[in-house]
C-alpha cells in the first residue's frame, strides 16, 4: 500500500507571491451587534457612536457605526488563510488605513490583497519583506477599509523547518 499524500492548509512562501497579484479572499464575515459591542467593551472603547443607538441616531449616519480597529482586525484576519498561515515571520507596521465609509451591524465585510512589494531581508536570510494593501468592501461594493502594511514572511526553504501544526 502506497503511503497517503497529505496536503496542509498554509499560506504562501515569500517566494511564491507575485507583486501586483491580487488575491480574494472568501467567505466574507457578516459583522453582527454583538460582534461589535464584544469587540468595543473589550477594547475599553467607550466612544457612544458604537455602543448607544439612542446617542447615534441623533448623528451624521443615523445609526451605530461598527468599530473601526474592528473593521481593520477583521480585514486582516480575512487574508490570513490564504496568505500568511505559518509563513508569516510577523507584522512590521502600517504605512496607511483608512476608512473611506462605515461599516454597520448586518453589513457583510468582503476582502481582497494587492502585493505591492517583496524583498528578500538584507540581515535575516531565508526571510523577506512584503508590502501588501488591503482593501475591505461592504456587501454594495462599497469601499469601507483600506490598509498598507509590511511583513516579515518566511522563503520556502522555511518548510523544510517549519513544525508541522493540527496535531
Amino acid at each position: 500500500m502506497s503511503e497517503q499524500k497529505v496536503i496542509e492548509q498554509r499560506g504562501l512562501w515569500l517566494d511564491e507571491m507575485e507583486v501586483g497579484a491580487i488575491y480574494k479572499h472568501a467567505p466574507g464575515r457578516t459583522i453582527t451587534e454583538a460582534d461589535n459591542t464584544w469587540f468595543t467593551a473589550v477594547t475599553m472603547n467607550t466612544q457612544a457612536l458604537h455602543l448607544d443607538a439612542a446617542f447615534a441616531a441623533t448623528e451624521p449616519f443615523g445609526q451605530r457605526l461598527v468599530n473601526s480597529m474592528f473593521t481593520l482586525s477583521t480585514l486582516i484576519g480575512l487574508s490570513v488563510t490564504q496568505l500568511t498561515q505559518g509563513t508569516i515571520v510577523g507584522n512590521l507596521g502600517f504605512s496607511e488605513v483608512a476608512f473611506p465609509a462605515p461599516l454597520f451591524h448586518g453589513d457583510t465585510l468582503y476582502a481582497e490583497t494587492t502585493i505591492l512589494d517583496k524583498r528578500a531581508s538584507k540581515s535575516r536570510p531565508g526571510q523577506g519583506i512584503v508590502t501588501l494593501e488591503h482593501r475591505g468592501y461592504n456587501q454594495d461594493g462599497t469601499l469601507v477599509a483600506k490598509a498598507v502594511r509590511q511583513t516579515m514572511m518566511f522563503d520556502s526553504s522555511h518548510a523544510d523547518t517549519a513544525p508541522e501544526t493540527g496535531k
